[in-house]
């Protein structure tokens, strides 16, 4: 279980407050007006942010002792999740290895990763040569094998059309069945959080 107990964080002109859990294998969406933090709190998941005061728990271990790379935490964010001087191998690569070292078996995980995302064919282009559709699943691909139990989304679908928007809903959510992932998805969009069967977090300006 995820559980954020008592948390805030504190800007010099605005402040951000709150409490929640949710069961391992299972979704919540942070959901509200632009500004009012969603982000934030993914940030101090992640380990981007440091709380003022509360406690952030995965499995009843606190992850604030944790650095950010120690934590069991991959982010999805909105855009540029990409590095453009990579190719798409690499960058799948980055999720197993930061400097492209990966075994034989590895290399196998990569190339089931491709399939997976019906991209096998791209393996050698780069982010440029892709439609924002493609990068995103490229990045989900990424996200597979990191292989971390709790994965954060900042509103990824914001920039896709409606088919690909669906497209990506169901590919996260088929990773979630597989990798038996935890989700916190930031999103302004109702159908999204319901799609991924999301329990909704609601907060205020």
């Amino acid at each position: 279980m995820l559980e954020l107990n008592n948390v805030a964080y504190r800007y010099p002109e605005a402040s951000v407050q709150i409490d929640f859990q949710v069961e391992t294998g299972r979704a919540a969406a942070l959901m509200g007006p632009s500004g009012c933090g969603k982000t934030t709190v993914l940030n101090l998941i992640a380990g981007l942010l440091h709380p003022a005061h509360g406690e952030i728990k995965f499995n009843h271990q606190s992850l604030l002792t944790l650095k950010p790379a120690e934590r069991p935490v991959t982010f999805l964010f909105q855009a540029h999740n990409l590095f453009p001087h990579l190719t798409v191998w690499q960058n799948l690569a980055l999720g197993v290895d930061p400097g492209l070292k990966v075994s034989p078996r590895e290399k196998q995980n990569i190339a089931r990763a491709l399939e997976w995302i019906s991209m096998p064919e791209f393996s050698e282009r780069f982010p440029s040569d892709l439609s924002g559709g493609q990068q995103q699943r490229v990045a989900l691909a990424r996200c597979l094998l990191r292989n971390r139990p709790l994965l954060l989304l900042d509103e990824p679908f914001s920039a896709l059309d409606q088919s690909l928007r669906s497209e990506m809903i169901a590919l996260i959510g088929e990773l979630q069945q597989q990798q038996s992932l935890t989700l916190v998805v930031a999103t302004h969009q109702l159908q999204d959080a319901e799609a991924l069967d999301a329990r909704i977090v609601t907060m205020e300006a």
